[in-house]
């Protein structure tokens, strides 16, 4: 079992930069591959990014591709998605997700993550 709490989230001007965290509960942490997805009002949950187990392995959305990053502290629990550049239609809840699966295989489909944080608002204005 796997508990996630996102933060970092807020109101941000186009152009600016947010670090998103997510921090996990359980000692089993560095044997999940992590993701980040963000649901807009109206939209379905979309992928955004996602991280090995080890953090060796990142795989990104085209649409974040060069302004967002992820990476992972296993000592700490916690992965971050660092996003700079940000544009109005980057505005979304922002969840972070775990993945059981043993081997990396870069899911970018929610249905494949077993355990999800409650989300953190980012707003974006223009």
């Amino acid at each position: 079992q796997v508990q996630l709490v996102e933060s970092g989230g807020g109101l941000v001007q186009a152009g600016g930069s947010l670090r998103l965290s997510c921090a996990a509960s359980g000692r089993t942490f560095s044997s999940y591959a992590m993701g980040w997805f963000r649901q807009a009002p109206g939209n379905e949950r979309e992928f955004v990014a996602a991280i090995s187990a080890s953090g060796g392995s990142r795989y990104y959305a085209d649409s974040v591709k060069g302004r967002f990053t992820i990476s992972r502290d296993n000592a700490k629990n916690t992965v971050y998605l660092q996003m700079s550049s940000l544009k109005p239609e980057d505005t979304a809840v922002y969840y972070c997700a775990a993945d059981g699966t043993a081997r990396w295989r870069a899911a970018v489909q929610s249905v494949a993550y077993d355990y999800w944080g409650q989300g953190t608002q980012v707003t974006v204005s223009s």
